[in-house]
């Protein structure tokens, strides 16, 4: 599976009619849509499919034809992503009507083209998933955590000075927090 973490955006023209399709990361989509209805008030459509995992892995996706017709243009955004193997991304589509009818056939080429464009254009990163793991230690292993999270690459930690230990907050993929406890040893305590 990949992903991606910035946005991306193409247009193609199909007889007239405009699509502009819009590639976001999952966690933007609502933002994304209702900054897209807002800038684009006189589109005709704003198709959109998106593709997340839930909290127990589970793909969870969807697609909305936007008052095209039923199946014309959500499901094939939907398969475009399907096929891409993309999670954690939502494609939204604006189509402005161009004064020639496409046919049902035309719309599910033309909002799979527009998709398939988009993806081209973008950075398709490989999907980890990510966990968090807490901890303590003490005072004296502050350093030493610092430095094996610097070596194992992982960026994403908190931490909490209590009255005699440090709280750690981690999150990363699963085989760096491997490599973490595995490194780490016995100066720290999991919660």
């Amino acid at each position: 599976m990949v992903t991606i973490e910035a946005l991306f955006e193409k247009s193609v023209e199909v007889k007239r009619s405009k699509f502009i399709a819009h590639l976001v990361p999952f966690s933007q989509f609502e933002i994304q849509h209702q900054k897209l209805r807002e800038e684009h008030p006189k589109a005709s459509h704003i198709a959109t499919a998106y593709r997340m995992l839930n909290a127990y892995d589970q793909v969870v996706e969807a697609g909305s034809d936007d008052g095209e017709p039923k199946g014309c243009a959500g499901l094939p955004i939907l398969n475009v992503l399907r096929g891409a193997e993309l999670i954690n991304s939502a494609l939204l589509i604006v189509r402005y009507f161009g004064g020639t009818k496409l046919g049902t056939g035309g719309m599910v080429r033309a909002y799979s083209l527009a998709a398939k464009t988009v993806l081209e254009s973008a950075e398709l990163l490989e999907y980890r998933k990510t966990l968090t793991m807490c901890f303590t230690t003490d005072y004296a292993s502050v350093q030493r955590v610092e430095y094996l999270l610097l070596q194992l690459e992982i960026s994403d930690s908190q931490r909490e000075f209590l009255q005699s230990s440090v709280k750690w907050e981690i999150v990363a993929d699963e085989e760096r927090l491997d490599n973490f406890r595995r490194r780490a040893g016995r100066i720290l305590i999991e919660l």
